[in-house]
């Protein structure tokens, strides 16, 4: 019996006192449970140490990671039973991507690549409204 593969988001926070052999070991760990339960990762994700809103477990800071995959919904339940197991993973959410996420992080890697960014001057002299000419701003002369 085969399932539809959907695609998630899954992001959690490590807790950032380990060492980072210690760090990569648990990121291993959730990216082979992904594959070995039918995943398959299309983006690792690896946001580092940040300073975390609130207090978590008495712990301050915290290591982001990001996976990105595709899997049968049957495999977040598992997935997610591994986080609630480790004890060095603070939090912990995935999320299922549809359409019009996809869509959407598809043109935001595509937009930046439709032209060169303008120089400063040409941002500065560019009208702000389109019915507007371009007005050239001349500095003081001291």
């Amino acid at each position: 019996m085969s399932q539809d593969k959907h695609f998630y988001e899954t992001t959690f926070i490590i807790n950032a006192s380990l060492d980072d052999p210690q760090i990569e070991t648990i990121i291993t760990h959730v990216t082979e449970t992904i594959a070995r339960n039918g995943g398959e990762i299309t983006a690792t994700n690896k946001w580092g140490r940040k300073r975390l809103a609130y207090t978590i477990s008495k712990k301050n800071n915290g290591y982001y990671a990001n996976i990105e995959f595709s899997a049968p919904g049957s495999m977040i339940p598992q997935l997610e039973r591994v986080y609630q197991l480790d004890e060095n993973i603070l939090r912990f959410l995935t999320i299922h991507l549809d359409k019009k996420a996809l869509k959407a992080k598809e043109q935001a890697v595509i937009a930046p690549t439709f032209g060169e960014p303008a120089s400063v001057e040409e941002q500065i002299n560019k009208p702000l409204f389109e019915d507007e000419e371009a007005v050239p701003i001349i500095p003081k002369e001291s």
